[in-house]
């Protein structure tokens, strides 16, 4: 199978990437990034002369530098390429809308245009809204976007199902929780109080810290998605969970007792407009369909990531140099 990944030089890109070469040696994998501030082809040094694997930088949005591509013969696309980062949604919205609605909508029309097999679209539980203290997401949950990033989000989301209700394009769309694990940009919460903890550097905590995500570790969340791309029927919409839920104190504190350092590195600061309280996945449906289930446990996660961030300093301190100041 010959599958194009865009986004790949990013932080689920790329450990995807590593994950599908090293289970399938006749795939072929196409990496197309544009290589912002997140995306980094050092994520994936240690396979770029592996001959099944070719990058290609391209604006998703731009579809003359697409087009030679599927042109070539392409059966599947994964698409991670997106703005993520909250923070900067807030700031600059048009990037988001550009990037991860028309940039979908480029990605969508070449697949219908050159008959691909599947279109994975790579989502998040954000599109979904915030929760109280009680309930999980499930596929079925309302869209109900609070900032521009998951608004952007959810848009692509619709439009892949409108390709698929209105063209027949076989897709699916996962929504995940909240990702960690290696190589991801130190603008986001784990990284961040790994990176800060480490260099003795106060951590800051939006508002009073008890935001609750549900975390997942990056290599399951890998497998899951490969389980959706070779198996998951088509129009059908995926969760992907940890079952892993913490408050933001929470895992600084984890994190903070793992690498013996201070409470007192905490400094909390104001919250950030549209901050959702809480989300929480109900992954039942690609348990039983698919049979997933996550190898990591939360405390086994962190453990991994903070040693690889501790093995990886020089990654860390080149990434650090195109680094934002948000975190979550």
């Amino acid at each position: 199978m010959k599958i194009v990944v865009t986004g790949g030089a990013g932080f689920i890109g790329s450990n995807f990437i590593r994950y599908m070469l090293a289970q399938y040696s006749h795939d072929e994998i196409i990496n197309v990034d544009l290589l912002t501030y997140a995306g980094n082809l050092r994520n994936l040094k240690d396979v770029q002369d592996n001959p099944k694997y070719e990058f290609v930088k391209a604006d998703i949005a731009d579809r003359s530098s697409l087009e030679p591509i599927f042109k070539k013969g392409v059966d599947a696309v994964v698409n991670f390429a997106a703005e993520s980062h909250v923070d900067r949604s807030i700031i600059q919205p048009e990037v988001f809308v550009k990037t991860n609605v028309l940039g979908t909508q480029t990605l969508l029309d070449l697949s219908r245009q050159y008959g691909i097999s599947k279109f994975v679209q790579v989502s998040t539980d954000e599109v979904y809204g915030t929760l109280g203290d009680t309930g999980l997401f499930t596929e079925n949950s309302p869209l109900q976007p609070n900032s521009p990033y998951s608004a952007s989000k959810a848009g692509a989301d619709l439009l892949v199902r409108a390709y698929y209700e209105t063209f027949g394009l076989p897709i699916n769309i996962t929504r995940c929780s909240n990702n960690y694990g290696p190589y991801q940009f130190p603008e986001k919460l784990i990284p961040l109080i790994i990176y800060n903890a480490m260099q003795n550097i106060p951590i800051p905590v939006y508002g009073d810290g008890l935001n609750v995500r549900d975390w997942l570790y990056v290599e399951d969340h890998c497998r899951a998605i490969d389980l959706v791309l070779r198996g998951g029927q088509a129009g059908e919409i995926y969760n992907i969970g940890g079952n892993n839920e913490r408050n933001n104190l929470q895992v600084i504190r984890t994190i903070l007792t793992q690498l013996n350092k201070s409470k007192s590195l905490i400094q909390h600061i104001e919250d950030r407009p549209g901050h959702d309280r809480r989300y929480a996945i109900n992954a039942d449906k690609i348990r039983t369909e698919l049979g997933w289930t996550p190898q990591y446990n939360y405390e086994s996660g962190i453990r991994e990531t903070i040693r690889w961030y501790q093995d990886n300093s020089a990654w860390l301190e080149q990434v650090l140099t195109q680094s934002g100041d948000g975190f979550d």
